[in-house]
């Protein structure tokens, strides 16, 4: 098994404090029947990860759809999201008959005693107009049931477009949100140390020093610290070294193996869990 693959694979998680709370805000969001759960991060830290162990919870009274990186102009999401489901539409159905398709499914389901979770992956790319179409779908939510939930997952500007004055509505219906940052260098180490045991090894193949180089590198990405700790599994077997050490890196960076990564800008951390009503609290 290779220790350090950049897919996501759910039997690998590495549970580090953020992961854990973004998971509780995962669970809470499902638990509680929020309508929107948002959860943030830069490209690599796990968030699509979270999701499939997420998935692997989830039981026959949920039915679940996921869509990841959705593009397109109105009319186009609901397709998306019907597709996700595996409802059928015709290709000539108007904006009207999609949403009274969708609506029939939610209603069928409910029937059922089946909640819909809808997840959207990369929930960026939907934009501000797109974002307002799915707050307009959580009203088939009627009376003191929630029919549908839905789960946002998305790059740092997701934040940045949910809190325009413009998508203050949308705002007001997400119960949970959290932001998953990177790693600092004790936690990118002790990653490191977890997937070569969870693959079978000592966990002592990468040494301290290069962790800390690979860290540094990777501006404490996992996803970065992956290609680059798998590139020096890959060098020093070639060289016949037994452990990877600093030096090693160093020179997987002279050979122009490694792209710098970019810092990322720390957010602050923030854990906001809302029930229905208006009353919320923020947890550190």
């Amino acid at each position: 098994m290779r220790p350090f693959s950049i897919l996501p694979d759910p039997s690998m998680m590495f549970w580090s404090e953020r992961h854990k709370r973004a998971y509780a805000v995962l669970e809470y969001g499902l638990m509680t029947r929020a309508p929107l759960t948002v959860v943030t991060g830069e490209v690599g830290t796990g968030k699509t990860t979270l999701i499939q162990a997420l998935l692997r919870q989830t039981d026959a009274s949920m039915k679940v759809g996921l869509i990841s990186n959705a593009r397109g102009d109105r009319g186009d999401l609901l397709r998306w999201i019907l597709n996700a489901f595996d409802v059928p539409t015709p290709p000539q159905a108007d904006y009207v008959a999609l949403f009274q398709t969708f609506q029939d499914f939610v209603l069928s389901e409910y029937a059922a005693a089946r909640l819909v979770v809808l997840i959207i992956d990369e929930a960026q790319n939907l934009g501000a107009e797109t974002l307002e179409e799915l707050r307009m779908l959580t009203n088939i939510n009627s009376g003191t049931d929630e029919l549908l939930q839905m789960i946002l997952l998305g790059q740092p500007e997701l934040r940045d477009i949910i809190t325009r004055p413009e998508l203050r509505q949308f705002a007001q219906r997400v119960s949970a949100t959290f932001h998953l940052n990177s790693f600092e260098l004790e936690t990118s180490r002790d990653y490191i140390r977890h997937r070569l045991v969870q693959a079978g090894g000592s966990g002592n193949e990468i040494d301290p020093a290069a962790a800390a180089r690979i860290h540094a590198e990777a501006g404490g990405i996992p996803r970065l610290i992956n290609k680059i700790a798998d590139l020096a599994l890959v060098y020093a077997a070639v060289g016949g070294a037994r452990t990877v050490e600093a030096a090693l890196i160093e020179e997987l960076i002279a050979d122009g193996l490694i792209l710098t990564a970019r810092k990322e800008e720390p957010v602050q951390d923030r854990l906001v869990l809302a029930a229905r009503g208006d009353a919320k609290r923020t947890l550190p």
